[in-house]
């Protein structure tokens, strides 16, 4: 019932923005600066590569080794003086050394939490879409918006929508906003190789996947594992945003973000390991004890800040805070930098740091340290007690007269940047973009 008003709510959201603009363009015939002159298209594309020695796919201990492509259009079209409809589409294909160990026995090496398989789950694409609409009142003081998206990977499906509102007051010095989502997600469960014979009405070990295979150590393996009931997943968001004006050289903003996520908010094929239980081997891979128990409610808060400082021509300032706390018991401060300097009139650097530190969940267990009479277990380490840093670098390239074309797009900027993020734990990652913005000629 929820979820239809939710509905209903932004259908009639887009039904008054379109029916609002309409009037508008009929009753209004004085002059009025376009809010987007012409078709705005973006290509951004990025190359991700990570690393470690704390797998969630293998209980806590293995490579987290996976690498990363993706590609996304974003084409931003006036439709008239006041709307924009925006589309983005994008895909990202991944291979990942960790996430191929959901099935570690598929006939090739040995097994082995360290070393990838060859499995299906070993690579992936994902694939998303979405859509947005833009309305500006006459005086430019009130944009309201609407979003639909959808996206899809081999595992999991989303569909997302939701609304906002920004109204600007002092002469545009001071913005205040709203926007709501919600994203309605759906698993297809894919549960390690292991535990399948143990579902309920199996077989176990008399099932045939187990008759080429030894178990060594504890050869009476007996698992804890069901199956989810529930493979929905549902979030619903709530953000607020301030941000004022407050000198010719100063700028500072507020957020205020609140999540709800209800359904099932475990990963069906990430292992635990009970240290009260004996261990069983298949080759040099250890044997499912169970699979990630976390509970079907979760509650997220986040509240920031930005202050950004015009020095001079040449130097600018972004700084940024943000605390987030969730009632699994994580309590996590951001905190970051970035210096824009401006050499040229097209050529603009950017150095950048980031700290990140958190608390450990109420549910997070390492490797072997869970206990089979738990309710709830993870050995998730994005969930465990860490810190990061994360050092970038980034070049901006703008043509302000367009000068250079292809077809009929000019060129407007070219954004180039390279991040380095280490944590405190063996996990590491690196991340260039590239992003390219053209207008219609």
């Amino acid at each position: 019932m929820k979820i239809f008003k939710i509905t209903v709510s932004i259908a009639a959201l887009f039904v008054f923005t379109i029916d609002y603009a309409q009037q508008t363009q009929d009753s209004v015939k004085t002059y009025k600066k376009r809010v987007l002159e012409t078709t705005e298209v973006d290509f951004l594309t990025s190359y991700y590569s990570q690393d470690g020695d704390n797998a969630a796919v293998s209980g806590g201990l293995g490579t987290e080794e996976l690498t990363d492509f993706t590609g996304t259009f974003l084409v931003a079209i006036p439709l008239n003086d006041d709307d924009i409809l925006t589309i983005d589409a994008g895909v990202s294909a991944y291979t990942s050394a960790s996430s191929s160990n959901v099935d570690p026995f598929d006939g090739g090496q040995p097994a082995d939490p360290f070393v990838a398989s060859s499995g299906a789950s070993s690579s992936d694409t994902w694939a998303s879409i979405s859509s947005s609409y833009s309305h500006s009142s006459d005086d430019r003081n009130t944009i309201v918006s609407g979003k639909l998206s959808a996206s899809r990977e081999y595992d999991y499906t989303s569909l997302g929508f939701g609304g906002g509102l920004t109204k600007l007051f002092n002469e545009k010095n001071t913005e205040v906003s709203v926007n709501a989502s919600v994203y309605l997600d759906s698993w297809t469960a894919i549960y390690p190789r292991e535990l399948r014979p143990f579902v309920s009405g199996g077989n176990g070990l008399s099932n045939g996947f187990f008759d080429d295979k030894t178990i060594t150590g504890n050869a009476n393996y007996s698992p804890i594992f069901d199956e989810f009931s529930d493979e929905k997943r549902n979030s619903y968001a709530l953000g607020f945003g301030f941000s004022q004006i407050l000198s010719k050289n100063l700028q500072g903003s507020l957020a205020l973000d609140f999540i709800k996520q209800d359904g099932l908010l475990s990963t069906p094929f990430q292992r635990v390991y009970f240290s009260d239980i004996a261990d069983s081997f298949i080759e040099n891979f250890q044997l499912a004890d169970a699979i990630e128990q976390l509970p079907n409610r979760r509650f997220k808060v986040a509240a920031g800040g930005r202050l950004n400082w015009y020095i001079n021509e040449t130097f600018v300032v972004r700084s940024f805070y943000r605390y987030y706390y969730d009632d699994w018991g994580i309590n996590s401060h951001t905190a970051s930098v970035e210096v824009p300097i401006k050499l040229t009139d097209k050529f603009t650097i950017y150095p950048s740091y980031r700290y990140y530190q958190q608390s450990a969940a109420d549910y997070f267990f390492g490797y072997e340290e869970a206990l089979s009479t738990d309710t709830f277990y993870t050995s998730d380490y994005d969930l465990s007690k860490y810190s990061a840093n994360q050092f970038g670098l980034g070049v901006s390239y703008t043509d302000i007269f367009t000068k250079m074309n292809i077809w009929k797009l000019g060129l407007k900027s070219i954004d180039l940047k390279f991040y380095k993020y280490d944590r405190d734990t063996t996990f590491s990652s690196s991340i260039v973009t590239a992003g390219f913005k053209f207008v219609m000629d």
